[in-house]
C-alpha cells in the first residue's frame, strides 16, 4: 500500500483546489521542488504530480516546475495533467517521470492509452475522476456520460499500471476517501486501483488497511498533509507496520 503525497501545480506553484475548481486554489508552497524535497525527506516513497493548468489547456503548462522537481528528488514521480498525445507521453518518460497519468485522452482516445501502455509497460496509468458517478474530463470542467467502470474496462489486458480513481466532490474537502465506490471499482477490474479525493486523517489511512480494501494499490493525500491534519510520519509508520496482503 503506497501513500502518494500530491503536488498540484498552478502557475509554477504548489496549490490545492477544492472540488477541482481552479478558482478555489490555495497556494501552499511557491517552490514545488522544495515541497517535493520535504515529502521525500519525510519518508514518502513516491510523488503524485498534477499539472492543473495543463489539464485545462490540454498540453503541459508547468514543465519547468516538473523538471525542477525531477532534478530535486530521487524517489519516483507520477505525473498527470495535459498529457494527451504520444509525443508528450514519450517526452515525460524520457525526462525521468516514472509513470504518466492519462485522463481526458482515456475517454476521448482510448487507443492512445493502449498503444502507450504496450510501448511503455508498467508506466502508464489512467486517471478517472468521477462526479455523481460519471467521469469528468478537461480539468473536470466537462462531465461525460461514461462511468469509471465503463472506461476502466476498455483497458483490461492492455498493460495499464494503475487506475487512479478520484471522487471530485470530495477532492480537497477533507471529507474522507470514498472507499465504497473505489473498492467497488477495484472488485470489478483486474487493474490495480489507487484511491484519491478527500483523504482527511489517519483514520482514512487505517481504513486502507481493512480487509475489504486489500485490492487497492494505494491512496493520494493532499490538503490533509499540507494543513497538518495528517501526520506524515504516523501515516508512513502505520503503513509500514501493516502485514502485506497477497
Amino acid at each position: 500500500m503506497i501513500l502518494f503525497p500530491a503536488i498540484d501545480l498552478k502557475n509554477g506553484e504548489a496549490v490545492r483546489l477544492q472540488q477541482g475548481d481552479i478558482a478555489r486554489a490555495t497556494v501552499f508552497n511557491r517552490d514545488p521542488a522544495d515541497q517535493a524535497q520535504a515529502f521525500a525527506q519525510q519518508g514518502f516513497a513516491y510523488l503524485h504530480l498534477v499539472d492543473l493548468d495543463g489539464a485545462f489547456a490540454g498540453k503541459p503548462m508547468n514543465a519547468a516546475a516538473v523538471e525542477r522537481i525531477l532534478a530535486a528528488v530521487k524517489i519516483p514521480v507520477q505525473l498527470g495533467g495535459g498529457i494527451r498525445d504520444r509525443a508528450t507521453i514519450d517526452g515525460w518518460l524520457g525526462k525521468g517521470v516514472e509513470r504518466v497519468i492519462i485522463g481526458t485522452a482515456a475517454v476521448r482516445d482510448p487507443a492512445l492509452v493502449i498503444e502507450a501502455a504496450r510501448g511503455h509497460p508498467g508506466r502508464i496509468a489512467v486517471g478517472l475522476d468521477a462526479r455523481d458517478g460519471k467521469v469528468a474530463v478537461e480539468g473536470w470542467a466537462t462531465t461525460s456520460e461514461l462511468t469509471a467502470l465503463d472506461i476502466a474496462r476498455r483497458f483490461e489486458d492492455a498493460g495499464v499500471a494503475a487506475i487512479i480513481y478520484t471522487d471530485v466532490a470530495r477532492d480537497g474537502m477533507l471529507k474522507g476517501l470514498n472507499l465504497d465506490a473505489t473498492i467497488a471499482l477495484a472488485d470489478k477490474i483486474s487493474i490495480p486501483v489507487i484511491a484519491s479525493g478527500g483523504l482527511a486523517s489517519i483514520d482514512d489511512v487505517r481504513a486502507l488497511l481493512e480487509p475489504r480494501a486489500q485490492k487497492l494499490r494505494g491512496a493520494i493525500a493532499g490538503r490533509a498533509l499540507y494543513d497538518g491534519r495528517l501526520d506524515a510520519a504516523a501515516a508512513i509508520a502505520l503503513l509500514r507496520s501493516a502485514k502485506p496482503t497477497v
